[in-house]
């Protein structure tokens, strides 16, 4: 993939927040996303055709982050309101109310079969929820980090957590192990790259850093942006060639990800950019911003 396939020309601009953009996200065959802010909505929509589908209302206090299931049936969300919503996206009803939290909760995943999400929270845990049980009481706590955790991906057999306490901790479900990475700065956002090989973490010292996800290892720094008091996401192309992320200048940067070149950059919202989203297939991607609205782009 050369560069000058990378999205940089801005096709739609998604309005309907009042106020922050705090994520937002493709689901799974890129065809709709949906995004979540402050105003303690959740929205879906058709984002290559700029149309506003659904809004979801239930939670008390600012949304965090929200995911879908990979059959579009149902989403979780989470936010400043301590809870874990599940969601069927047809009705707009809340299924059930995950409480345990003692604190904000930052980000939710579901497991690849939809039956668990798990939740990163402030309060310095990992929490899994069973969506098929009636038990509103989590199957497990992860709560070996020293500080909020603030996001978190799942693999098959494993639930990886990044927090500020500068770790990247990885849970294996099978064999009940945890290994921990120590990048010696807070984590705000980790996500995996496309072959599940590599871990990329965000750092509030504007420096992503891509792990070996078997050894540990640092394989490489990327830099340039600004990225020092707000959680701001980052992921990697469909095609693992590029690393791209937001900054607090309101651009978005992509990289190379071998030689960790900046390949492209350029501004995409008048404000912080507080979240990414790379389509599956396609050259596209969204962007959230302070600034209210989501951004379409496409080569």
């Amino acid at each position: 993939m050369s560069v000058s396939d990378l999205p940089r020309k801005e096709v739609n601009v998604l309005k309907g927040h009042e106020g922050a953009v705090l994520a937002t996200r493709f689901n799974g065959d890129g065809n709709y996303c949906l995004s979540c802010g402050k105003d303690r909505t959740i929205r879906l929509w058709n984002p290559h055709r700029g149309i506003h589908i659904k809004t979801y209302k239930s939670h008390g206090r600012e949304v965090r982050d929200v995911h879908v299931t990979s059959d579009n049936s149902k989403l979780c969300s989470c936010g400043g309101d301590r809870q874990v919503f599940y969601w069927d996206v047809s009705t707009g009803r809340v299924i059930r109310k995950f409480r345990g939290h003692d604190s904000e909760v930052n980000a939710v995943k579901f497991n690849e079969y939809a039956s668990i999400v798990v939740s990163a929270g402030y309060d310095q845990s990992l929490r899994a929820w069973d969506c098929r049980s009636h038990s509103t009481e989590p199957v497990q706590i992860i709560d070996t980090f020293s500080d909020s955790v603030m996001s978190v991906c799942l693999t098959k057999t494993e639930i990886i957590g990044g927090s500020v306490d500068g770790t990247v901790r990885t849970f294996d479900m099978r064999i009940g192990r945890e290994i921990s990475d120590n990048l010696g700065q807070p984590v705000n956002c980790i996500s995996l790259s496309n072959d599940g090989n590599c871990i990329l973490a965000s750092c509030l010292d504007s420096t992503l850093r891509l792990l070996d996800r078997s050894t540990g290892e640092l394989l490489q720094e990327y830099k340039g942006h600004t990225c020092k008091s707000y959680k701001l996401d980052c992921c990697l192309t469909n095609t693992d060639a590029h690393i791209t992320g937001g900054s607090e200048d309101g651009f978005i940067y992509f990289w190379d990800l071998v030689d960790a070149s900046v390949v492209s950059r350029f501004r995409a919202h008048n404000s912080v950019v507080t979240s990414v989203s790379y389509h599956p297939k396609e050259n596209c991607m969204l962007t959230a911003s302070v600034d209210g609205t989501v951004r379409v782009w496409k080569t």
